[in-house]
């Protein structure tokens, strides 16, 4: 009703207040949840580098904010039309979609035609807000919430029923938490947005989280050749234990093509950069077989990544790639059985820290000291 408050409850959230600023932990509302909405109290919630841009204002979402968009939790409340999920069910938050444009029905949602009103404005779709600031307005201003739908740096999160999926209750969420968003990424990209073959040939350009998620993917995927492309020597042995069949450091090399080819003579039939690298599409691009497929998930507009397009006349192409093309309830409930089955040791990249060490955490994932925070709710 205009000028009532909703009924609320008390979470503790951390919030970005200004451009580069630490996470400073406020008491906020959040409102009960309308009725295609759930409320979730949180377990634990990755940290993805989407949150560290959004930080640093290279992705313009308004501040303050309370980010955070990989959580894993128990569902507190629903709305009257949720059907998917009931309360105690555990579940993983992906990304937000309207559910309504054409890419939303064909299952692409990920390419959603409202894509950053869904995810980045901060804001439902309708432009309301459901976190407010404990005591009201006069305290200060109000923090923005619904980032990815979620908003899971916070002890409590209001989602909506197309981003909360229901995960097996066995299964432990400060591990599922990841699922929603990098692991998601990686996988995805390899087993639905370039869906590689048995018996494929695989370069996968940086391995951190996504990269290594991409890694076991091609292996659950059977490909013949998967070749881990990095410069830091521990993640390169890493990605040798989850799957690589061969390893190259671009510093040790003086053409990262050619050295592929080395490899696979004829050329990689797929290649997946997860590093946002200028460089490293060039040396993709060369190192394409014919009729090679390039994945990208990270390269941004002004970035310089660019390619001349007479170097794709034998048929190669490129393809721009968000959250693994993945519908998010197939793709975590794949990947959660995989990990179950010891096919997706998803563990193997985890670093835990407690919500309240978030700014640690943040710094940790930042310098590569780690491979994938995780934030665990006490």
């Amino acid at each position: 009703m205009s000028g009532q408050r909703r009924t609320t409850t008390p979470a503790l959230a951390a919030v970005i207040e200004k451009q580069d600023g630490p996470f400073e932990f406020r008491d906020v509302e959040v409102e009960e949840p309308r009725p295609d909405e759930v409320l979730v109290r949180m377990v634990a919630t990755g940290i993805c580098a989407t949150d560290a841009h959004v930080r640093a204002q290279r992705m313009a979402t308004p501040l303050p904010v309370v980010l955070g968009h990989e959580g894993a939790g128990i569902v507190e409340r629903t709305g009257s039309a949720v059907t998917s999920v009931a309360p105690g069910d555990h579940v993983v938050l992906s990304y937000h979609s309207c559910g309504r444009c054409k890419p939303c029905v064909s299952g692409h949602a990920a390419y959603c035609d409202d894509v950053w009103a869904a995810n980045f404005a901060g804001a439902r779709l309708d432009g309301s807000n459901g976190l407010h600031t404990a005591g009201g307005p006069d305290t200060g201003p109000e923090p923005r919430g619904h980032f990815f739908g979620q908003s899971s740096f916070s002890t409590y999160a209001l989602t909506h029923q197309r981003n909360t999926i229901k995960v097996p209750a066995d299964l432990p969420l400060e591990v599922m938490a990841p699922l929603g968003c990098g692991l998601q990424t990686g996988a995805g990209a390899v087993l639905k947005a370039l869906a590689v073959p048995v018996g494929a040939s695989l370069a996968v350009f940086g391995v951190g989280a996504v990269g290594l998620a991409a890694v076991m993917a091609a292996r659950v995927a059977g490909a013949a050749v998967i070749v881990a492309v990095d410069v830091d020597a521990d993640r390169l042995a890493l990605a040798r234990e989850l799957g690589a069949t061969h390893t190259v450091d671009p510093g040790l090399v003086g053409d990262l093509a050619a050295e592929l080819r080395a490899v696979q003579e004829r050329g990689m039939e797929y290649v997946l950069d997860t590093s946002g690298r200028a460089e490293n599409l060039d040396a993709g691009v060369g190192a394409l077989a014919p009729m090679g497929r390039f994945g990208f998930v990270a390269f941004h507009e002004g970035g310089g990544a660019v390619v001349d397009a007479g170097r794709l006349t034998m048929g190669q192409s490129l393809q721009g790639i968000i959250q693994g093309d993945a519908v998010s309830p197939l793709l975590v409930d794949e990947l959660a059985e995989l990990y179950r089955a010891g096919r997706f040791p998803i563990d193997r990249l985890l670093s835990f820290y407690d919500f309240t060490d978030i700014n640690t955490a943040f710094d940790d994932a930042g310098s590569g000291r780690i491979t994938k925070a995780v934030l665990r709710f006490t």
